[in-house]
């Protein structure tokens, strides 16, 4: 058996570009070339499994990989599809390819609200995860399992309404579809089994997983510099979004201004900046943090 680490990730599409991303910010180097299956990271000993999305849970579950990157959309359908057959779990969230699964109608049409659903028909990719929300939201509507475009199917009188991903609406508008409810916030994650994975394979886990985690934390953090008056340190440090213990630094030549870093784990706003202005802070720099590991 190879002790070489095997990750599962979508061949192609958005989630498959930003997954490589994030594996690049943590060093790897690899090429995907053509239709292969496989690519091997020429500096770790790992290798990506290039495959579809619906696949990637139950490869991770079966043992043929021992990771995986996959939409946590994708995996709760596989969840409740398979329920305790499936052995393959949320590791860690990775913040991206972010999007909703929403239920949607025609925009002038007579369903608008939840209980409009009762006694219709609802087109979907994801009878699994919909047929759970109908459950537990006692909603007596009929889940139709289409695996593509799906937001014609009023259009086409297939169904009244739809649940399917929607990231900027623009499919929906479209169609003539207004999105009403949204029952699930979705993103990238990190799946394994609960499979030991041995020494060798364990270590090599362990470090891809932090270095992912410092790419996760580094992704909205930023550097911010300043100067400031020293009597407003304790005002100004606490408009620093998501900072722990500023690093405070006395100015040659003045003994009432200091310099003030700190590392934000929070997204800077423009309203952020203005406050730490009106506050006296001067010279206010703001850079974006490449890697970070605690």
């Amino acid at each position: 058996m190879t002790s070489r680490l095997r990750l599962a990730i979508q061949k192609k599409g958005r989630l498959a570009e930003e997954s490589f991303a994030a594996l690049k910010n943590c060093g790897l180097r690899f090429s995907v070339r053509g239709d292969g299956l496989l690519a091997r990271v020429n500096n770790m000993p790992i290798d990506l499994l290039l495959v579809r999305d619906d696949d990637i849970a139950g490869f991770v579950s079966e043992g043929v990989s021992d990771l995986g990157i996959v939409g946590e959309n994708v995996l709760l359908e596989e969840q409740y599809v398979q329920g305790s057959k499936l052995d393959a779990q949320i590791d860690r969230r990775l913040g991206f390819s972010r999007c909703r699964l929403c239920l949607a109608a025609p925009e002038n049409g007579n369903i608008q609200t939840l209980q409009d659903l009762n006694g219709t028909r609802i087109a979907t990719s994801y009878p699994g995860v919909l047929g759970n929300f109908l459950t537990k939201n006692e909603i007596d509507a009929i889940p139709v399992t289409m695996k593509g475009a799906v937001e014609l199917a009023p259009r086409i009188d297939i169904a009244a309404s739809i649940c399917d991903l929607v990231s900027s609406g623009a499919t929906l508008e479209a169609n003539g579809l207004k999105a009403f409810q949204t029952i699930l916030e979705s993103e990238a994650v990190l799946i394994k089994s609960d499979r030991p994975m041995g020494r060798d394979k364990q270590a090599v886990y362990d470090r891809l997983v932090r270095r992912l985690d410092a790419v996760i934390r580094s992704k909205d953090s930023k550097y911010v510099m300043l100067n400031a008056p020293r009597s407003k340190i304790d005002d100004i440090t606490r408009l620093l979004p998501g900072s722990d213990a500023p690093t405070i630094i006395p100015l040659p030549g003045d003994d009432n201004l200091v310099a003030i870093q700190a590392v934000c784990t929070e997204t800077v706003f423009w309203e952020t900046l203005e406050a730490l202005k009106d506050n006296g802070a001067r010279s206010i720099l703001v850079v974006p943090i490449e890697k970070m590991m605690s």
